[in-house]
């Protein structure tokens, strides 16, 4: 059964130094410091990678990152998988939960996220997801 849970979250992503020898357009790198609310009441820390192009409105960026905190209740830890294109402005964003990554009362997690950014910058996500039933 696909349950639900969605809210608002914080977000800082703060830059990191290029790798040695990298030459200029090599991708950025960022770490991520969440903090969810909601149904999702949790920490996350990642890290993402990201290319832009010449192109205005064009680039990508993938990103993983590990979540602890309660989920409806229920606590332990898990990971998200991002991969996202951006195509003159057209966004396709995937967040994924890796399979099998579920700890403690997580175990067994499946979904996947959506993540909306509204006009001024406030961030919340939406997550569809199934879980066993507690023991």
């Amino acid at each position: 059964m696909t349950k639900r849970a969605s809210g608002p979250f914080d977000v800082k992503l703060t830059p990191m130094a290029p790798e040695a020898g990298a030459v200029e357009a090599a991708p950025g790198r960022m770490l991520l410091d969440k903090r969810f609310h909601g149904g999702l009441d949790a920490t996350s820390q990642g890290q993402m990678i990201a290319v832009r192009t010449p192109v205005e409105g064009s680039a990508g960026y993938v990103a993983m990152e590990r979540v602890s905190g309660t989920l409806d209740g229920r606590s332990g830890t898990f990971a998200l998988q991002h991969s996202g294109t951006m195509t003159r402005g057209a966004a396709r964003l995937v967040i994924t939960v890796v399979p099998d990554s579920g700890t403690g009362e997580l175990t067994g997690l499946a979904g996947s996220m959506t993540i909306d950014i509204a006009p001024g910058g406030k961030h919340s996500y939406d997550f569809q997801y199934s879980l066993p039933d507690a023991p």
